[in-house]
C-alpha cells in the first residue's frame, strides 16, 4: 500500500530510529538499544515513512526487513548517523566525573566476577551511574548502543582501541554421578572455541543438554546432565562440581576491554576503563586458573 506523502520536513529523530530498526530487525531489539518504547520506534517510522512518501519496511512475522527503498534511505542515512555518533563522542569529553557509562561483557563475567567487583568504583566515584548489559549480541561501541566493552576475542575495527586483561582458562567438571553425556552450547554458537573443542574431544559422546548460555550450562551441569567445559574460576566456585581429567589441553580465551578511540579520554570512561584494568590484573591467576 502507498504512503500519503506529507510535507514536513525530516526529523532527524525519526532518521535515528529509523537506522536502529534497520540495523537490529525488530522493534524489541531497536527500542532496546535506544532505550524508548516499542510504540515509540513504531511511531518515528512511521512518521518518516509518511514524509518521504514511501514504505520502508516489510512487516514480517519474524522481523522487520528493508524494502528496496527503505535499504536506499539507509545507505544515505547510515553516514549521517556515524557523523552524528562522532560529535555526541566528542562532546562529551568535557563530562568529568559524573554521568552515565554504559559497559556491555558476557553474561557470566558481568554478573558472577566485575559487578561485585564494581562497588568499589562506585563508593569512589559517586556521580557516575552505570549501566551493565549482558546481551548475547556483540554491542555496536561505534553506534553508541555501548561504552565500553569486555569481549573475548580481540576486534578488528579501525577505530576501537582494545587491551587484553587476562587469559580464561576452562576443565571439564561434572557433579557426583552425573550422567555420561556432554553439555554444550547450542548450534548457533558452534563456531566458539569451546564448541570446537567439544566437537574434536567428545566426538560420538552424546550432547544431552545444549543452551546459548553459559549459565543455563553451569545449572546443567550442577544438575547432573553431564561433563562441562567451563572457566575454571567459574566451576571453582561450585562446591557440587568436580574436576575431571581431559583427553586433551582445554581452550583458553582472552578477555578484552575495547572502546571506541574518541570516548577513551573522557573522563567518566577513563576512570572506568582503569578500574577494570585494575581489578583483571589482580585476578589474573584466579582467570587463568
Amino acid at each position: 500500500m502507498p504512503v500519503q506523502k506529507r510535507t514536513s520536513p525530516l526529523d532527524w529523530e525519526d532518521l535515528r530510529v529509523f537506522v536502529a530498526l534497520a540495523r537490529a530487525g525488530s522493534l524489541s531489539a531497536a527500542a532496546r538499544s535506544l532505550r524508548v518504547s516499542h510504540a515509540t520506534v513504531g511511531r518515528r517510522v512511521a512518521d518518516l515513512e509518511a514524509a518521504v512518501g514511501a514504505v520502508l519496511f516489510d512487516r514480517r512475522a519474524d522481523g522487520y526487513a528493508l524494502t528496496a527503498e527503505g535499504q536506499a534511505v539507509l545507505d544515505l542515512a547510515a553516514g549521517m548517523d556515524e557523523r552524528a555518533q562522532a560529535i555526541l563522542r566528542r562532546a562529551g569529553r568535557g563530562g568529568g566525573l559524573a554521568g552515565t557509562v554504559r559497559l556491555t561483557a558476557t553474561e557470566m563475567l558481568g554478573e558472577r566476577f566485575l559487578v561485585p567487583r564494581l562497588a568499589a568504583f562506585r563508593r569512589r566515584h559517586p556521580g557516575i551511574d552505570l549501566e551493565v548489559m549482558t546481551d548475547p549480541r556483540s554491542l555496536s561501541l561505534a553506534r553508541r548502543e555501548a561504552d565500553v566493552a569486555i569481549r573475548l576475542a580481540r576486534p578488528d575495527a579501525g577505530e576501537l582501541v582494545a587491551r587484553r586483561l587476562a587469559i580464561i582458562g576452562y576443565g571439564l567438571y561434572a557433579a557426583e554421578g552425573a550422567a555420561d553425556a556432554v553439555i554444550g552450547y547450542d548450534d548457533s554458537l558452534a563456531h566458539l572455541p569451546e564448541m570446537r573443542w567439544l566437537a574434536r574431544h567428545a566426538a560420538g559422546c552424546r550432547v544431552a543438554f545444549r543452551a546459548n548460555s553459559l549459565s543455563a550450562q553451569l545449572a546443567a551441569a550442577r544438575a547432573g546432565f553431564g561433563r562441562a567445559l567451563l572457566p575454571r574460576w567459574l566451576a571453582a566456585a561450585e562446591p557440587e562440581l568436580r574436576p575431571l581429567d581431559p583427553p586433551a589441553p582445554p581452550p583458553e580465551r582472552e578477555a578484552w576491554l575495547v572502546v571506541h578511540r574518541d570516548l577513551r579520554d573522557v573522563p567518566r570512561v577513563r576512570a572506568l576503563l582503569d578500574h577494570v584494568t585494575a581489578a583483571f590484573e589482580a585476578e589474573r591467576a584466579l582467570l587463568a586458573g
